[in-house]
Parts: C-alpha cells; sequence; structure tokens
C-alpha cells in the first residue's frame, strides 16, 4: 500500500461515493468582498474540481465557474465582473480538521477559473479541499503531497491514460480509473479534440457530438474544455488524485509542430489559435504559476520527485519540434536520421539528459506522448516509420537514449499516448539488432474513448512484433495503465473495457507485467483474474471470457 496517512476510520472509497457530512456547508465562511457579492442563482460549480503538480509541502486545486458550461462565447454563463471564491483544505474528508483557508478572485479574463498554490502542508499524506461561491458549495477533491525529498517511499500508486475523444465514447475509464484509488494520475495528451461535431468518426459512428465549431478561438477552446470538464466520469477522476497534465496535439490542432499546423495554408492564423489553445489549456488545468502562457510560450515541461522513489520527467514533444520530416504518415523517409533534427529542441533535450545525470531516484520515469520505441511496419530491408513519433526523429531519440545510459540511470521508463492502443516494449540503442541489450522499458497506454470501443485479440497475431521483436505486447481495448511503483519493482496493469459506447462497462486487467529494479526487462506476470470478476464479464459477454481463459491458460511458459 502507498505510504499515505489516511484518517482513522474514513476509507478513499466513502469519500468518493459518500461525499461530505451534513450540516459541513455551514463551517466553510461566505467570501467577504468590499463590492457587492456576485449572486448566482444556479450552481456554478457545474465543472468540477482538480488539483495537480504535487510537491513535499503542497500541491495546485483548481475549480472554474460556469454557470452554463457550453454557451458560445466560451465564458460558462458568467457575468463579466469577477467572484471572490472561498477555498479550504482539510486533514479529513469530513473538513472537521481545516489546515488552510483562504479566498481567491475569480476574473472574466481567465474565464473564472482559479488555481490555488497551497504550501507549508506535511509532505506524504492526504488531503481533501473544497471551494465555495455564495451557498453554492463544490464537490470535495481528495489530493496527496509528495513524500519529503530523502524518503525512499516503500510504494506509489500511479496510473496513467491518454487520448478522450468525447463523441466516440463514454468517459467510463476515467471512473474506474478512479475507484482504482491511485495517487497520482499522468496524462499524457489529447485531453480534448479539436474538431467539430462529425469531423472525426469512430468505426461504427459517434455516440456523442461536440458543440460548437472546430476549436479555433479561445471561445472555441475554453467551450470545448468545459465540455470535457462536465464529464461526470472525468471529474470522479480529477477529484480522487492530483495529475501531471502534458499536451500532445488534439488541445491545439491534429500532428501540429511548433510553429506549423497539420495543414499548411492555415499557416498565417496558426499562431493566434496556438496561443488561445494554450490560455484555455492552462485556465483549465491544474498548473502551477510557472505554467502560465506568454503569448504562444508556455513552460509545460517540469519535474516531480517522490522521494528519492522515483522522479517524473514530463516532457513536451509538441512546442519545439522539428515539422515532420516527409509529411505526419508511415514513410522512409531520409528526414528522419537527420542528426539536426530533434522532437523536443535541443534546450529540452539538454534538460533531460541533465536531469539525468542529477538523478538520485530508484526509477526515471518519462511522462510524454508519442511512440518512443522503433515500430518498422515493413518486413523488408525498407524502414516504413511514423514520422509524428520519436521513429521520425531518430537522432534525437538516440542523444537522449544515451543520455540515461550515460549517466547510469537505474531504472528508466518511457510512458506514453497517442495511439489508442495498449503496446509494452524494451528500449534499445541499436534496434537493427534483436540480440543487443535492452536499456529501458516502454509502457504505452491505450485510449480512454478514442477509436470507440476498440476489440480485443491475442496480441502475439499483430505483425509489428514480428518485425519489431523488442515490441513484446499489444492490445487495441479502451482503457488506462495502473502502476505500483516500489524500490524492488514496479509493475504494470493494462487496464482495458470491453465497450465504451454504453454505460456500465467493467474494468479487467488484459496483461500485467512487472520490471525488477536494475532489470530493464518486461516480465509478464501470470495472475489469474478473480472468479468473481470472469463471473461478471461472462455475463455480458461468454465469447470474450472464454477466449480470455483459453489464452491465460496458452500465454504460460
Amino acid at each position: 500500500m502507498p505510504q499515505i496517512s489516511s484518517p482513522d476510520g474514513l476509507g478513499r472509497r466513502t469519500f468518493l461515493v459518500g461525499g461530505l457530512a451534513a450540516g459541513s456547508l455551514l463551517a466553510m465562511p461566505h467570501a467577504a468582498d468590499a463590492a457587492a457579492p456576485t449572486v448566482f442563482r444556479t450552481d456554478p460549480f457545474t465543472l468540477g474540481v482538480a488539483s495537480g503538480d504535487p510537491s513535499p509541502d503542497g500541491f495546485v486545486i483548481w475549480t472554474r465557474l460556469a454557470t452554463n458550461p457550453l454557451a458560445e462565447d466560451g465564458l460558462g454563463g458568467m457575468p463579466s465582473t469577477s467572484a471572490q471564491v472561498n477555498w479550504q483544505v482539510a486533514k479529513d474528508e469530513r473538513f472537521d480538521e481545516v489546515v488552510r483557508a483562504g479566498s481567491v478572485t475569480a476574473v472574466p479574463d481567465s474565464a473564472h477559473s482559479i488555481h490555488v498554490e497551497l504550501a507549508g502542508l506535511a509532505p506524504g499524506r492526504e488531503y481533501w479541499y473544497r471551494f465555495r461561491v455564495g451557498k453554492y458549495l463544490s464537490p470535495a477533491g481528495r489530493a496527496v503531497t509528495a513524500p519529503a525529498y530523502s524518503s525512499l517511499v516503500s510504494s506509489l500508486a500511479m496510473a496513467f491514460v491518454s487520448c478522450s475523444q468525447f463523441e466516440h465514447g463514454l468517459f467510463t475509464a476515467y471512473r474506474r480509473l478512479a475507484e482504482d484509488e491511485p495517487d497520482l494520475v499522468l496524462h499524457l495528451g489529447d485531453y480534448q479534440y479539436e474538431y467539430k461535431a462529425g469531423g472525426y468518426v469512430a468505426p461504427g459512428g459517434n455516440v456523442r457530438h461536440h458543440d460548437g465549431p472546430e476549436t479555433v478561438t479561445l471561445a472555441n477552446y475554453r467551450q470545448r474544455h468545459a465540455q470535457y470538464k462536465a464529464d461526470p466520469d472525468l471529474q470522479a477522476a480529477h477529484a480522487a488524485a492530483p495529475w501531471l497534465v502534458v499536451w500532445d496535439d488534439h488541445e491545439v490542432d491534429n500532428n501540429w509542430a511548433d510553429e506549423m499546423p497539420e495543414k499548411a495554408a492555415e499557416a498565417p492564423t496558426f499562431l493566434a489559435r496556438r496561443a488561445a489553445a494554450f490560455q484555455a489549456y492552462y485556465e483549465n488545468m491544474p498548473l502551477r504559476r510557472t505554467s502560465i502562457p506568454r503569448g504562444i510560450d508556455m513552460q509545460l515541461y517540469r519535474r516531480i520527485r517522490w522521494g528519492q522513489l522515483a522522479t517524473f520527467h514530463m516532457l513536451d514533444t509538441r512546442q519545439y519540434r522539428d515539422d515532420q520530416g516527409c509529411g505526419d504518415g508511415y514513410r522512409d523517409c531520409p528526414a528522419a536520421v537527420d542528426p539536426a533534427r530533434s522532437i523536443t529542441g535541443r534546450p529540452q533535450e539538454e534538460w533531460l539528459v541533465d536531469g539525468f545525470h542529477r538523478s538520485e531516484a530508484r526509477w526515471d520515469v518519462i511522462g510524454q506522448q508519442v511512440f518512443f520505441a522503433q515500430r518498422d511496419n515493413n518486413a523488408g530491408p525498407a524502414k516504413v516509420t511514423s514520422q509524428d513519433a520519436w521513429d521520425g526523429y531518430v537522432a534525437s531519440r538516440q542523444r537522449i537514449t544515451q543520455g540515461w545510459v550515460d549517466a547510469g540511470v537505474r531504472n528508466p521508463v518511457v510512458l506514453t499516448g497517442d495511439v489508442h492502443a495498449h503496446w509494452a516494449s524494451e528500449l534499445k540503442l541499436d534496434y537493427d539488432d534483436p540480440t543487443s541489450r535492452s536499456v529501458g522499458t516502454e509502457l504505452v497506454c491505450s485510449s480512454i474513448s478514442t477509436g470507440g470501443n476498440g476489440a480485443d485479440s491475442n496480441p502475439t497475431t499483430h505483425p509489428f512484433l514480428t518485425i519489431n521483436p523488442h515490441l513484446k505486447f499489444y492490445n487495441n481495448l479502451r482503457g488506462y495503465v495502473r502502476t505500483t511503483i516500489t524500490p524492488g519493482e514496479m509493475r504494470a496493469d493494462f487496464r482495458c473495457l470491453p465497450y465504451v459506447k454504453e454505460a456500465g462497462a467493467e474494468v479487467f486487467t488484459r496483461r500485467s507485467y512487472v520490471i525488477e529494479d536494475g532489470v530493464p526487462a518486461l516480465n509478464q506476470v501470470y495472475d489469474r483474474p478473480p472468479a468473481a470478476a470472469l463471473a461478471r464479464r461472462a455475463e455480458t459477454d461468454p465469447e470474450k471470457i472464454i477466449a480470455e481463459t483459453v489464452a491465460w491458460e496458452t500465454e504460460r511458459p
């Protein structure tokens, strides 16, 4: 279990399901303001709450006021005046022991979003937080502080996710993630999608629709973020634990690269679009003030330390990258091996490698967006790879991989999103020599909903695994990855949902791997699914449960 203290007799599930104690609303003072207070006739906390970027003495808490989240002007139905908002942080979910409280002004220029950076809290324990405006009380959220920098804690429960397309399916996976009770969540990009309604159709059709046009203006992006944040399953995941967020492409524009949009014809207006997207992203995420956008620039790559157990290096592979060398599809592209090109930009590369040399962590975890390992789709001599991924920036990948090898990083693990499927791979300095030693591992999470239901499969049948023997696992169901990090190992459970186009899907673990301390290899874990879980799935999908049981028996060594 994670080394996080908890109030006696109060489990997290009670917090998530049971809510606040009766009468606790009376304990929170009303906001005081010299001007006449804003009077709300409806609840302004429609977008939930969130926390992020924990440190040993605090974290960020976030909310955004919106009485009408889908208003076309992006301002959530709010008046063009400021509003005073009270906040509280407590040691217990009933808010009997409040340790911090204050008031903050939500202003129209920031779409009435609120970021409070807490400090002075105790390291390595859980807290609860909430907000109030007038008679309205927000939902409560749970956050944790990171352990003290000198502490080698016994365990960390961390999950990571990516790619939630609102139209393609329900966000049930977010709900199941919350029920897994992590202490930290990494979102690796494509938190929202920019397309107009019906602009991106999942196999078998979409199940709900985007409001508004394709996002181009600040109003568009604010409205789209609000539509996503209003989803109750996403709100549950945000309220369950602090998040570390980084973007990929769809928070701005599909496959954008630095100052280049996907479509060259849109280049004259792209920088204005980029600035608008950055502003809306900050307004809607639990980020520190160091990430406040400055026009078309936003500092998003950063490090979060979890004692001496883990360091999280969160990367930005969009804002500084060279344009894709031969377009953004699968190509045999000479530019892919140009040593002058970088997917992170040279300053971020140097920052990352310097962090490797300075790290004292047992695990160095690189949270980033696009496929890191080589993924060739051609069995012949030509190397046909995705130019939007690290395969399109081979020298950049080589410099970073060599960087952690030279620094003697004990356990480098790359976490990835983007590709809407689960993958696991071992990383090499020389992918052309399958017998060369592995120097790291990569875990790739599937999408929350993008691509619709997907399909279960025998991972050994995917042709990429034959062409690229360092790739060890593939599955095309939706879901997320749940990890448990200890000093001795990192366990990764690839969590899957049988469907996302309807409500109520149960989650199950399709495969698990353990990475042992000091051994950069994937070791499959053969845990038989619990009988109760098998029975529940058999009731709704007997063919798949039979197939899974057979696969479990045949996959054992």
